[in-house]
């Protein structure tokens, strides 16, 4: 049986530790954007080359560069099994991608939002007393991840993918949710 995920959360949700739990329990990849950028600028491909470009001009990578980088991603034999992507598909373009590219096997089992009031993340990204994470900083972010996030979570709800799991708790509460919708999708 293969697991094919998608994690989504605001900044400070858990997602990170959550996925790493995640990979290890199902034996799959955890996949993140920041990973394959910089997977693909150390094996030289022609794709990180071009990113890599971008990057040390201060730009964004844009949606093609990202989408070849998934795209050789998750034909490496690692990804066979399953995978799960943290920081992929950012726009309902890339989910598009993501849906035509996966369109040959059994395509995504789930998008999980693990959802974390903002009064929450805010507090937990001011503990860690990052010099960018002053109140208008993560004001900021927060804002964009949520005008950025609101199409594609319309997006998977339209596909019957999202499940929104909690993440308030102790990291094992979480993750046991975690599982718990993630094999409720499965069984269903």
């Amino acid at each position: 049986m293969t697991t094919r995920l998608v994690i989504m959360g605001r900044q400070g949700a858990g997602k990170g530790t959550q996925c790493v739990q995640l990979a290890s329990h199902y034996g799959i990849p955890h996949i993140s954007t920041g990973d394959m950028l910089r997977a693909a600028v150390a094996d030289g491909t022609e794709l990180g080359l071009q990113a890599k470009a971008i990057m040390d001009a201060g730009g964004l990578v844009n949606d093609e560069i990202m989408n070849g980088i998934v795209t050789e991603r998750l034909a490496q034999p690692d990804a066979q099994p399953g995978f799960i992507l943290d920081g992929y598909p950012r726009t309902a373009p890339q989910a598009d991608y993501l849906d035509g590219v996966l369109s040959d096997t059994e395509g995504l089992d789930a998008a999980v939002d693990l959802d974390v009031p903002i009064p929450v993340v805010t507090e937990r990204m001011k503990a860690r007393g990052r010099s960018d994470d002053t109140d208008e900083g993560i004001a900021r972010r927060l804002d964009l991840y949520e005008q950025e996030t609101a199409p594609l979570i319309a997006w998977f709800i339209e596909r019957d993918l999202l499940v929104t799991v909690p993440g308030e708790g102790l990291e094992d509460e979480v993750f046991d949710r975690l599982v718990a919708a993630i094999e409720g999708r499965e069984a269903a």
